[in-house]
């Protein structure tokens, strides 16, 4: 079940993707993929190694920054980075995608990027609060 969830014109989070969602991601213009749900956390969620697979035989680039929380100061920067060097559209995913808008949108603030008001807006259009994360 495809839900990706746009916060960005470049950068879409969404609960947990199956390989079907990967070719769905190629296919809207997605270049990168990253997976911030640890493996093992369900048993019923696709291990890490398939998306990844799925993603590189899609032509997609893939990086694997898992968030165990609330991520910490080297996980937001190491999404920062991710998804600022990347060619194009950028999907990030966990359980329910809370993990990865919240990785993300830590990111932007602490660069400046997007005032916290922006970064509440365009979360809570996607279906995530963030009031408690961003500090006013």
């Amino acid at each position: 079940m495809t839900d990706f969830r746009f916060v960005a014109d470049d950068f879409a989070v969404s609960p947990q993707i199956s390989a079907a969602d990967v070719a769905v991601a190629a296919a809207m213009g997605f270049t990168l993929i990253v997976n911030n749900r640890p493996d093992g956390e369900a048993a019923v969620q696709p291990p890490g190694a398939a998306i990844e697979a799925a993603a590189r035989a899609a032509g997609l680039n893939y990086v694997h920054i898992p968030v165990i929380g609330a991520p910490n100061a080297e996980q937001v920067e190491a999404v920062r980075r991710a998804t600022e060097h990347a060619p194009g559209k950028v999907l990030a995913y966990c359980r329910s995608g809370t993990r990865s808008i919240v990785t993300w949108a830590l990111g932007q603030a602490a660069d400046g990027k997007m005032t916290r008001g922006d970064l509440l807006r365009r979360a809570a259009r996607a279906g995530y609060d963030l009031s408690a994360v961003l500090s006013a």
